[in-house]
């Protein structure tokens, strides 16, 4: 993995923002103009031959840092009923889309991630399904469900979500119980689209301390 990177770094000095690597996995933040040209040149270059592409993902990252608990430290012992709303413990100063792609060399046994942050407020991408055909799908996919548009994607339509589907429900600030409901409504024989009528609420998560309450010999002793 780390010559991977050592080559990629020297091929591609200035498509590519940042290379990281973690827990075996190397990670790419490719500059949105020069995407297609890096993925076409990952597939097609001998020393890369990354020629299948496994998955295509969006990522929302609004509100990224932004907590209610200082989860570095909270993770290890539990979270608190009482909270402070709107902790900020990472500044973050990157758009608020980006595009993952997996990459799998079968020549090389190797394992790749491209990561691309759409830029403007349009959130417009080009599409890499002349790289490779499995894109197809997978950036209909993040077009229904982030709204991220593909350029050159020959028919960028929904495919998980209804016709009349309102809104893109894996962004952050989509509600959860959505905008939209759909009944059939027996006057009217036909099925018809309203307002959900769910009143939105804020869960709290439950909490199971490891103390004496929960010891195991005690519960059976009674």
């Amino acid at each position: 993995m780390h010559e991977l990177i050592s080559k990629i770094k020297q091929r591609f000095p200035d498509w590519i923002h940042s290379v990281e690597l973690k827990l075996d996995e190397c990670t790419i933040d490719v500059f949105p103009q020069y995407l297609k040209q890096l993925c076409l040149a990952l597939r097609n270059e001998p020393e890369f031959q990354f020629e299948m592409l496994i998955d295509i993902c969006g990522v929302d990252y609004s509100k990224y840092g932004i907590d209610e608990w200082e989860t570095d430290s909270t993770t290890h012992t539990g979270f608190s009923r009482g909270v402070e709303k709107n902790q900020i413990s990472k500044i973050w100063n990157k758009p608020r889309f980006a595009v993952v792609y997996h990459l799998l060399s079968l020549s090389h046994n190797q394992r790749l991630r491209l990561r691309c942050f759409v830029p403007g407020e349009i959130y417009v991408i080009d599409s890499v399904v002349d790289v490779w055909k499995s894109a197809n799908w997978f950036e209909r996919e993040a077009f229904d469900l982030f709204g991220i548009i593909f350029d050159g994607h020959p028919d960028l339509r929904r495919i998980l979500t209804d016709y009349g589907f309102i809104g893109h429900p894996f962004r952050k600030d989509f509600p959860v119980s959505g905008e939209v409901e759909v009944r059939y409504d027996a006057k009217q024989q036909r099925v018809i689209y309203q307002p959900v009528e769910v009143n939105p609420r804020v869960l709290v998560p439950k909490v199971i301390r490891n103390d004496h309450r929960y010891d195991s010999a005690e519960v059976n002793n009674g």
